[in-house]
Order: structure tokens, then sequence, then C-alpha cells
């Protein structure tokens, strides 16, 4: 199961640093060194700040960085020797992940120190005596750390091994991401196995057992309904399973008309949830059923495909689409509770699945580097092969993420945004990052192309116009470009005109007035929107990424 922050304490010289580097080399996480994050903010060390601003200060700064990186997450934290002693910095940092102590002999502490001229607290004649009253002192705070790694011995790897193993066996349940929107909240529970759990998770988000409907495609329901049904039997809901139709073309009102039909049959009242089974097209088609039946009943996510798990399951984002164009009607519906069972990808088809990390590495470009990085499967950015953790994209080639990993990843980002902006005012507008192109590549060629196929189209494009608009540096299109062939996506379209993409455009829901809104990326991790693009430099990209 994917985990989330670790954070490493102990006392000084038992090997927090070197073990942390390690940690996240091998997980594909970001390290923080809490001390060195101080250093860097007083533009001063540690054993300055505790000579001229007195340790209570130290203290005061260690607290405020301990509730910034409790709101984090994907962290590997080495914290300072004495950080956790407080209670509530204890609190904190737990909340976000798993605490390890890092445990040593006076003796192998004693050694590892020789020389150290950089430790405040180790002033005085008697160093030994000095270290043996420190670890009496601290002895109850360090007792109340769950776990504990003896290091005598060991070398960093091991010690590394250790830490990675107990993190993984801590974190053995369902990883809980919450979202907070203006009049609530729900969580994401992603974990092999969870759509067992279905019924009893929707009873712990305060749904009341009883009728129900099961909203999927008939594979889906096929492959994945039947146990979906008998956990919700055995927890008291009793469900109708409701078949739509299959693909994009289905996408429509008619559908919905017919889902209405359904929910009168099966006797829904407005406490009955609708659960969405199946891809992105289940959950917007269901999810705008449930937000528009009876003027709203309970909406539950259970995404089955990448690409619906990390971006369309997740937001309150639901619609069908017009002969016009994509999505032009909809409502913002927030599920009661979204569960993503990983295990139900690897049943999805190779192109399937592909399709899906088009909007993985979306994210990445958005507000994760290290994700992004870690696909490309670079080294030097906190990422290193692990075969236990490898999992394969296409090809025969391996990321550097197991495979929840890379979905939780790719959620917290989408996750980060929605709070942030959840009615699509302001920031959100960036999870349209290759969407402007993206969405007319694929209602031109009748929804043959996936989503995910014309997404990555669309970020090629979009990547191409910010190199020719001088935003970002020319190697990004490289970047971005050869990550994406690598995945067995495409980066080129066929069988359209520069003109017809142009129309196709005009109809966007994203324009401002009669502007097309671009959402261009400057680096990895920044994106911006631009509204004023010229249509020459957009005719321009087009002749780059369209093929004769």
């Amino acid at each position: 199961m994917s985990i989330s922050n670790i954070i490493l304490t102990g006392f000084m010289g038992t090997g927090k640093t070197a073990v942390g580097q390690a940690v996240a080399e091998r997980l594909g996480h970001w390290f923080v060194d809490m001390d060195a994050v101080i250093e860097r903010r007083a533009g001063k060390q540690v054993s300055a700040i505790f000579a001229q601003d007195g340790e209570p200060a130290f203290r005061r700064m260690e607290a405020e960085l301990c509730r910034e990186l409790a709101s984090e997450r994907d962290l590997v934290i080495a914290t300072g020797g004495g950080t956790l002693l407080a209670e509530a910095n204890r609190a904190a940092l737990r909340e976000s992940g798993v605490l390890v102590c890092l445990d040593a002999p006076v003796d192998v502490i004693m050694q590892r120190l020789h020389g150290a001229q950089d430790r405040p607290l180790l002033g005085g004649a008697d160093r030994r005596a000095r270290v043996e009253a420190l670890l009496a002192q601290r002895a109850a705070a360090y007792a109340a750390i769950p776990h504990h790694i003896d290091t005598d011995g060991l070398t960093v790897e091991q010690v590394a091994d250790r830490v990675i193993r107990l993190a993984r066996q801590a974190g053995s349940g369902p990883l809980r991401i919450p979202v907070r929107y203006p009049d609530g909240d729900y969580d994401i529970l992603i974990g092999d196995g969870m759509l067992n759990d279905l019924g009893q998770a929707m009873i712990g988000a305060g749904l009341r057992p009883g009728r129900c409907a099961v909203v999927s495609q008939p594979a889906i329901v096929a492959a994945q309904a039947g146990r979906m049904v008998v956990a919700l039997r055995e927890a008291g809901f009793d469900a109708a399973v409701i078949e739509m139709p299959d693909g994009e073309a289905h996408k429509t009102l008619t559908t919905v008309a017919g889902l209405y039909d359904a929910f009168v049959a099966a006797g829904l009242d407005r406490r009955s949830p609708v659960i969405a089974l199946g891809g992105g097209v289940v959950g917007d088609v269901a999810g705008f059923a449930a937000a528009t039946y009876l003027r709203g009943v309970p909406f539950v996510q259970t995404p089955t495909s990448l690409l619906a798990m990390v971006d369309a399951s997740v937001g309150g984002k639901t619609g069908v689409d017009l002969p016009q164009g994509k999505n032009l009607v909809g409502a913002f519906k927030q599920p009661a509770l979204v569960v993503m069972d990983p295990k139900t990808l690897k049943t999805l088809p190779s192109d399937e699945f592909r399709s899906g990390l088009a909007e993985v590495v979306k994210h990445g470009m958005i507000g994760d580097p290290g994700l992004f990085a870690a696909m490309e499967g670079r080294r030097g950015t906190g990422t290193s092969p692990d075969s236990a953790s490898h999992t394969t994209l296409s090809g025969g080639e391996t990321a550097l993420l197991r495979l929840s990993d890379l979905v939780a990843r790719a959620v917290r980002v989408k996750v980060a945004v929605v709070q942030e902006d959840p009615f699509e005012q302001g920031r959100r507008v960036a999870l349209n990052l290759g969407h402007t192109f993206g969405h007319a590549f694929e209602t031109l060629s009748g929804y043959r192309l996936r989503h995910g196929e014309a997404v990555s189209i669309g970020l090629a494009a979009a990547t191409r116009l910010a190199a020719r608009l001088a935003l970002c540096e020319p190697t990004l299109v490289e970047r971005v470009e050869n990550l994406l062939a690598r995945l067995g996506l495409p980066i080129r379209a066929e069988g359209f005109t520069s003109e017809q993409v142009l129309a196709a455009m005009s109809t966007d829901k994203k324009r401002a007035g009669n502007r097309l809104r671009f959402v261009l990326p400057c680096a990895i991790g920044d994106v911006d929107v631009f509204d004023n693009v010229k249509a020459d430099d957009i005719e321009r990209t087009l002749e780059d990424i369209i093929v004769p």
C-alpha cells in the first residue's frame, strides 16, 4: 500500500540525515532536513541561532516548520534531535505519516560525533556526560515514538531497508486523502481490495444503508460489479445495477434520461446513493444524474480506470457533451466518498492505461516535478531504481513509483488545486493544461481518440506554443515529448487541418469572451494562463503538431 510521509527522529549521530536521503531516493519522495531548512531561512547555522538568538527562538522555528510539513505529503523528513520532544510537534507530524526513531548506544554515538564542532548542545569538557544527560532527559519523549530501529552495526542502506519495510507495514490500510470544499468535505480512500470494503466505507462516510444504484458499463459490470454488490449487501445496501452504453459517444443527455427512468424503477429516494463504477464517462454521467435527480442524491465515485482515478473522480465536476463540444452541460456535484482500488487497473487494457498516464504527466507538469522526473526515470531527483517498487508503464519501461504511489501523487496535485479553487474561478483552470488543444482533437476525431491520447497531443502542442512565445526553455519541448512518446502516447495529430482545429477550439468552454485561454508550461511544476495568444502563433504551432 502507498505510504505518506516518513519522519525520522532520534538523538544526534543516529543517522537521520544519511538514512533519510537513502529512503527518499528509494521511494521517489522529497527529502527534507529540518535543520538545513531552518538554517536557510535564518541565514545562519543552527549553532549561530543558539548563540545569538537562544534555544527558545530555535524551538519556535522548529514548531512552525513542523506545522508546515504536516500539511505536505510524500516527504521523508529528518528532524533535529530535539524536535519531537514537544508533544505538539509529535502530534502534528504523526497525523501526516509514520514516525520512526533511530537509536544507537552511547559508545556508537560518541564515535559518530567524534570531531563534530556543530553541536551547540554538546558544549563543555565532558562530552560523554553531556550525551548521557541529554539521552536521559529525552528518554520519555523518544519512548513515545511508535517505531524504533537500532542502527548499531547496520549500514545506511540496511537501516533504510528497515525504515521502508516498517513504514509500509504501518501504512498497510487504505491511504486517506481528505478533500475540503466550501460546504463540507469528503475522503478519497486508496487501497488494494477496497471495493470489497465499499459498503463499510460508505457507512463510515455517513451514508444510510438501504436502496442504492450502481451505474456502470457492461464489461465493467461483468468484471467488477459482482464483488461490489456482495460488499454492499453485507453492509445493508440493496444495490440495483444499472448499465449505460459504453464510450464517449454516449455521454449525452439521452443517456442521463435513461438513468432517471432506472432510478425511478429502482425506488431511489433522496437519501439513496448513486455509485459510479467505471471510468471518466461513467463518473461524469452518473454524477450529473445524481446532481439533478430529486434535486440531488448522494454520490459515490469508484473509478476503475487510471484516468478516472487521477482526474475525473476528483473535484466534483460532472457533465455531458453536446454535438457542438465536450462537457457543455454539467454541474458541480461533490461526492460523499471516493474509493480507488488500484487492483482494478491490472485488468485495464494497455491502451486505456496509457491514456490515463497522460493525465499523470499533466499533473506532474502542473504541481509535482518529482512525479514527472520519476516517470522519466531520472536519478538525482530523490528517485532511484528499486525493483520492488517499479511499475511497468509500457513497452517494458518502468516508473520509479509503485502503482498506488503513482495514483496517490497525481491525485494530491489535483486535490491541492481544487481545494484552492473548488468552482473553477481561478487556479483550477491550470488543470486544463493540454485540454484546449486536446478537446478539439478529441471532438474532431469523433472520439476515436481516447481522452488521454488527445490530452497527450495537447500537452505537446501547449509546450511547443510556450516555447514559441519564449515562456519556457526550448529544451522543455524535448523533455515533455520524449516522456509522452516513451509512455506510448501520441504527440502528433493526423487527419485534421489547422482551420478545422481552430474552428473546434472556438466552442471551447474555457475561452474568455472571443479569446481562447491557454494553460502553458513555463517549467515543470510552473504553469500559467494566457488569453492574449496571437492567432498566427496558434496556427504555426498546429502546423508543427499536425501530420499532413
